[in-house]
């Protein structure tokens, strides 16, 4: 007699199937993490993929059950994860998501819609419109018809706004800082857009007048892209003078602020963003200062015409009549056909948290950036790059030397470690998973980078880093 098939997560019966499984899921989480005992597993790439390997086959001819195979696998990546929900977990970009997010993801996977057609997806076609111009609003407060795209981050939605610049314009020419995000070249060449024109930022930003500069030499359409959170220090190019730069060439200007962006919902810090609204597109990331689990991303227009060149029909998913009968068109909102509700997590986090809720999140992880900054200029070991403008804070260790008689107190701390020290001490805490902590260079040298988006970090927790980074130093 052939078995029964395993049971389905949706339907009536999905949440009753769903229930003991996820038993054995949060155990298993908890339990792997309790074994990690840190931000990530100790002994390096080697050490973890032998531990994987040691599972056994990954595709058996004879399968075990449901409850082992969840346990054995979620437990064994919960005890080899770099933990972004560990405070001394900073490296990078990667933020650590809000419960309440993840499960409302699990009933995404749940129900499993598919956002190219209505008739996959009903109520989350019309909630994901609700919430993409809420959001577009939050971009742009006077615009009359903004409009978001949900994405999977920020290299999908710097990729729709070259095409769409494209659509309007032909072969138009993108001008970026050197400070701008790798995604802006690639997405010229598979867009067979002119590789993009660089301007050099010596100080971290583009400089209007290097700007300026730099379109005078420039025919047809040009499309600059300026940065609002730069992946290296979190900097913030200057918006108000660029736009007027823009303005006066001629040019169109979109803001890649996948990382900045969400600093929109803070009262605080929100004039940070000031003239975001004068680009005609904008990036925005909710997998960062929006904590929630990848990926959650956003292109903001600001008016919703210029979406119109993605239209696309299939008959099977958007016929002429289905659309002149009422049902919604799906295929325009992306350049992916099938995709998963995401926006539901997102959703759920607006309602529960409102603006003010999220704002303060953002203010409580600019908070510690800050306190990590001040840390970094007491210790007598280290240099701080600069006072950070977000939540990211460069650093690097100063090497130990004696003081000879009359030297001056400058003297008297040593020279700068060096690049290869510094890149050591890195992959030192990584392999014996102290503590995840970025690189980056600026002027000239390498720095530490610590990206701090953990809202549940404390003052106690950054001395801890600091102790560790000192530590390193001295073996």
């Amino acid at each position: 007699m052939r078995a029964a098939p395993p049971p389905l997560a949706g339907g009536t019966s999905g949440a009753e199937a769903l229930r003991p499984l996820l038993d054995t899921v949060l155990d298993a989480l908890h339990d792997g993490a309790r074994a990690r005992g840190g931000p990530l597993p100790p002994g390096g790439p080697e050490a973890v993929a032998a531990r994987v390997a040691a599972l056994g086959a990954a595709l058996p001819e004879h399968g075990t059950d449901p409850h082992e195979a969840l346990r054995t696998l979620v437990h064994a990546v919960a005890e080899g994860a770099a933990d972004p929900a560990h405070p001394l977990c900073a490296a990078h970009l990667h933020t650590p998501p809000l419960a309440l997010a993840v499960a409302a993801d699990l009933a995404a996977s749940a129900l499993n819609p598919s956002m190219d057609s209505w008739d996959q997806a009903p109520a989350a076609s019309a909630l994901e419109a609700e919430v993409t111009a809420a959001l577009a609003a939050e971009v742009y407060p006077t615009a009359g018809r903004p409009d978001a795209l949900v994405t999977t981050g920020g290299t999908e939605s710097n990729q729709l706004a070259l095409l769409l610049a494209r659509e309007r314009h032909g072969r138009v020419r993108t001008v970026v800082g050197a400070n701008a995000h790798h995604s802006f070249h690639r997405a010229a060449w598979l867009l067979g857009l002119p590789e993009p024109v660089t301007v050099p930022t010596p100080d971290g930003t583009l400089d209007p007048a290097a700007l300026a500069g730099a379109l005078k030499g420039l025919d047809g359409p040009v499309l600059v892209a300026a940065t609002a959170g730069t992946t290296d220090e979190g900097l913030i190019d200057p918006i108000p003078a660029l736009a007027d730069v823009c303005a006066a060439h001629g040019a169109e200007l979109h803001v890649d602020a996948a990382y900045g962006g969400p600093v929109l919902f803070s009262r605080t810090h929100r004039h940070l963003l000031d003239g975001l609204d004068r680009a005609r597109t904008v990036t925005v990331d909710l997998h960062k200062l929006g904590w929630q689990p990848a990926a959650a991303g956003l292109l903001a227009v600001r008016d919703a015409a210029d979406l119109n060149a993605l239209g696309h029909t299939a008959d099977y998913l958007n016929a002429d009549d289905d659309t002149e009968a009422g049902l919604p068109d799906l295929l325009g909102r992306s350049l992916r056909t099938t995709r998963r509700p995401d926006v539901l997590k997102t959703a759920v986090t607006l309602r529960a948290l409102g603006r003010a809720g999220l704002g303060a999140l953002v203010d409580a992880c600019m908070e510690r950036a800050q306190d990590l900054a001040d840390l970094v200029e007491k210790s007598p070991g280290l240099e701080l790059r600069a006072r950070p403008t977000l939540t990211t804070v460069l650093f690097r260790p100063v090497a130990a030397a004696e003081p000879t008689g009359g030297a001056t107190s400058t003297e008297a701390a040593g020279p700068t470690s060096t690049d290869e020290d510094l890149a050591t001490i890195r992959r030192t805490l990584l392999a014996e998973g102290h503590a995840v902590l970025g690189r980056a260079g600026a002027d000239g040298r390498l720095w530490l980078k610590a990206t701090l988006l953990n809202p549940h970090a404390t003052p106690g927790d950054l001395a801890r880093l600091i102790t560790l980074v000192e530590g390193s130093t001295h073996r």
